[in-house]
């Protein structure tokens, strides 16, 4: 036996060895379901309908969620007005203040007969485990797991020699976000599940934003959904050995999971989520939709596999194809955002052609990712010679896309994923303008062709650019073109600052970032 054999065999014997590592099992049962014709009976269905049938067939009705707060509570409501079916797919689904709370809410519906049908991706998940075994003991809950490690608990050496055995697949995620209700009404965006998705987290919480959707694109969804949950790379958490007889843990679960939302709802974070609720575009009740033609563009769950990227690389080439046509104007945010050198030449070229093209993304400060920084920054100085705007969101509490009092958090990180075209075509969903999202995780979102859309997204746009939320990169003015310093402005008591280094930054993390931009991680990135 050779010494990468050897080599190998050792991995794997050491894998073994593991504590916490007991292996999948061989066949697993995985029966296909599909989802359950669209409710027609219940108050919520026929209040939409009789709002979809005041447009054509062909037309869906959206709402912005910008708020954290709201986003949480339409999700609860929404839960909470199920009758038939709710079907959630999550990148992350945490096991914390705001998560237990929606899961709670799941709980209560499948009780009372609704089919839970829950897809998660498996990176993120550890002390879920056994709140997930418990819950698909439920016989309305089914829960599954997309492209898991081959170990129920992996530790993380153990992910870390799983990884190096199986790169190629674990390396590609299922980044997607919907929570999908009665096949009528559904939640797509950019947000997973926990407390720095809704603003109740103590440190670091995300700017972010989802659409509520009614009408036919919410069909598009449901089959989006199916795909991925019948795919092959989706496995029941009963595939494990440990995960049987959860009964017991079930009743657990409730108790503590009812004291866990009577702790929240009497928590400030409650009380000024719900004071809010009258002025928020929540899910539940009559008020204002924006109705326009609308495509759901999600990847191929076999994108996971690598071997057939084209054909499963359905989101990234409609979007590009759109940029392209832009003739007036063009607002990008992206939390992540590390351009091609083409991607780079291509804006260069809208921007020279007149197109007012603007970007937003996370300073060195905001950012929670120092390495995706460290590849973005070389890319700045093309850009804005080109023409092209570029902001990066400041870290300080009270970014005002929009607020942040109820989690009293000591920062802000921008975490939205979309686009406007001409003031008229709206993306909104989980991809990030990243070599990852492009190539490697899953990713979906909602193409909206309505202008009151594209004017509310705008708005959240233009409020986190304001001097107070945000840097302005500029070229200095005292060299020959291509021999610029970069720029920092922002205003502080009404007065203009310029810095030429990362702001609110130190020469530590600055020094890192610099690193960082010498490893040849471009592709994990």
């Amino acid at each position: 036996m050779g010494r990468n054999h050897l080599f190998l065999a050792s991995i794997v014997f050491f894998v073994a060895l593991m504590p916490g590592c007991a292996s999948m099992r061989g066949p697993v049962d995985k029966p296909a379901s599909t989802a359950l014709s669209p409710a027609t009976d219940t108050p919520s269905a026929r209040y939409i309908q009789s709002e979809l049938e005041k447009h054509p067939s062909d037309i869906s009705g959206f709402r912005l969620l910008s708020l954290s707060t709201n986003a949480l509570l339409s999700r609860i409501t929404l839960a909470d007005h199920a009758e038939k079916s709710i079907d959630l797919q999550y990148y992350i689904f945490k096991n914390d203040a705001t998560g237990r709370l929606v899961a709670q809410h799941l709980l209560i519906a499948a009780d009372r007969g609704v089919r839970v049908r829950l897809l998660l991706d498996d990176l993120n998940l550890e002390e879920q485990r056994s709140m997930l075994d418990a819950f698909d003991s439920h016989p309305n809950i089914e829960v599954r797991l997309f492209n898991p490690f081959k170990t129920r608990e992996p530790s993380i050496p153990s992910k870390i020699v799983q990884v190096m055995l199986e790169a190629s697949r674990l390396n590609r995620r299922m980044h997607n976000k919907s929570f999908i209700v009665d096949n009528k009404i559904a939640v797509i965006g950019g947000r997973n599940i926990g407390d720095d998705y809704f603003d109740a987290s103590v440190d670091t919480n995300f700017r972010d934003l989802d659409l509520v959707a009614i009408g036919p694109v919410v069909i598009d969804a449901s089959r989006s959904f199916d795909d991925y949950w019948n795919s092959d790379a989706a496995f029941p958490v009963s595939a494990y050995p440990g995960s049987d007889n959860k009964h017991e843990d079930l009743k657990q679960q409730r108790l503590s999971l009812a004291k866990d939302a009577r702790r929240f709802a009497e928590s400030d974070y409650a009380e000024a989520a719900f004071n809010e609720l009258p002025d928020g575009a929540t899910a539940d009740r009559r008020g204002q939709w924006f109705w326009g033609k609308a495509i759901l563009v999600a990847d191929a769950p076999e994108k996971v596999e690598g071997e057939k990227p084209s054909e499963s690389l359905v989101l990234v080439p409609t979007l590009d194809s759109m940029i392209s046509a832009s003739k007036s104007d063009l607002l990008l945010m992206s939390p992540y955002f590390i351009p091609s050198d083409s991607n780079v030449e291509h804006l260069a070229a809208l921007s020279k052609r007149g197109v007012s093209v603007n970007i937003l993304t996370n300073s060195l400060a905001a950012t929670d990712e120092l390495a995706v920084y460290a590849k973005y920054a070389p890319h700045r100085k093309p850009l804005l010679e080109a023409g092209v705007n570029i902001f990066e969101l400041r870290p300080a509490p009270g970014s005002g896309i929009p607020q942040s009092h109820p989690g009293q958090s000591s920062g802000v990180s921008l975490h939205a994923k979309a686009f406007v075209i001409d003031g008229r075509f709206t993306y909104v969903g989980s991809m990030n303008l990243d070599p990852r999202s492009k190539l490697l995780n899953t990713e979906m979102g909602l193409v909206v062709d309505n202008e009151g859309l594209a004017k509310a997204v705008k708005a959240f746009f233009d409020t986190a650019v304001l001097p107070a939320n945000s840097y302005r990169l500029l070229l200095s003015t005292d060299a020959k073109p291509g021999k610029q310093r970069l720029l920092w402005s922002t205003t502080n008591k009404g007065v203009e600052t310029l810095m030429d280094d990362e702001p609110d930054t130190t020469a530590g993390q600055r020094l890192k970032m610099r690193l960082m931009k010498l490893l040849p991680v471009d592709g994990l990135l």
